[in-house]
């Protein structure tokens, strides 16, 4: 092995660690003892307790934590599941189909990539709170409902087009119209495309904590990232044991999304990127 070689291999290292750091103190942190997790400076506890799990699963104003994964689990899962269906068919629109104003429409599209998510905040809000809809878990999964996710509507694009149109044809031909073409033929090759497309969308929801603040008021409705914020009171004694404990096991679920799917989230980021 060549120095060259070897300098690489310890850059990369180094850089592993460095990011991993942050998440190796978590899991140190949340089995400190209360007096040591910001008053020392040592990575590793002087003693191992789990007085921070326990307090953290019984939760902050009186409602279990528990609550707060379930609540979250119905978010994320309502926001995939309508996010993979509103994206694919407006991909298989754009990359099968002719339709006037195709080109501008796409276009237009691509360009909300550009727009921050904070300019359309207020007249949603105000949409949503004249419907009735505010505090509810509705606000933060029926956009997702009319393809809004334009990065996930032109990454399945790139995929759809790397599939030979003969196989359109053939079903064509066979008899299927264009429904149902999409639905046996385009859509189960597209599985990498769409499983890409269920980690991000989960993951993003999952940590999404400004647009989750603005929509639900009642503690009872509140996701996990805003149930660690009831652990840290600036006007009262804050309990940092469970907040990072709580943190630590909010990781859980999106660790083991991309451990169970890893190799078609790879497949399906680097197929869309290159086909097209």
């Amino acid at each position: 092995m060549t120095a060259r070689r070897v300098l690489w291999h310890v850059l990369c290292l180094a850089g592993v660690a460095v990011v991993l750091y942050p998440l190796v103190w978590l899991a140190f942190a949340s089995v400190k003892p209360p007096a040591e997790i910001l008053s020392s400076l040592r990575l590793l506890p002087s003693r191992f307790v789990l007085d921070g799990y326990r307090q953290g699963w019984e939760g902050a104003a009186g409602i279990g934590f528990g609550r707060f994964f379930l609540n979250s689990f119905i978010v994320a899962g309502g926001s995939v599941l309508a996010n993979v269906m509103s994206c694919t068919l407006a991909a298989y629109a754009f990359a099968r189909l002719r339709f006037r104003l195709s080109g501008p429409l796409f276009v237009f599209m691509i360009a909300t990539l550009m727009l921050p998510h904070h300019v359309t905040l207020i007249p949603q809000y105000i949409i949503f709170q004249q419907a009735g809809l505010v505090n509810t878990f509705l606000p933060l999964i029926l956009p997702k409902l009319l393809a809004t996710e334009a990065f996930f509507v032109f990454l399945i694009i790139q995929f759809i087009r790397g599939i030979p149109r003969e196989l359109d044809e053939a079903a064509t031909i066979d008899g299927c119209g264009v429904y149902r073409t999409f639905w046996y033929v385009v859509l189960p090759l597209t599985k990498p495309a769409l499983v890409t497309t269920s980690i991000f969308t989960f993951i993003w929801t999952w940590n999404d904590f400004f647009t989750q603040m603005v929509y639900l008021n009642d503690t009872d409705k509140f996701t996990v990232p805003l149930g660690l914020r009831l652990f840290v009171d600036t006007s009262s004694q804050s309990n940092f044991g469970a907040m990072f404990a709580m943190s630590a096991l909010a990781l859980v679920p999106i660790v083991l999304f991309f451990l169970v799917f890893q190799r078609r989230l790879v497949q399906g980021v680097t197929t869309s990127g290159l086909k097209g």
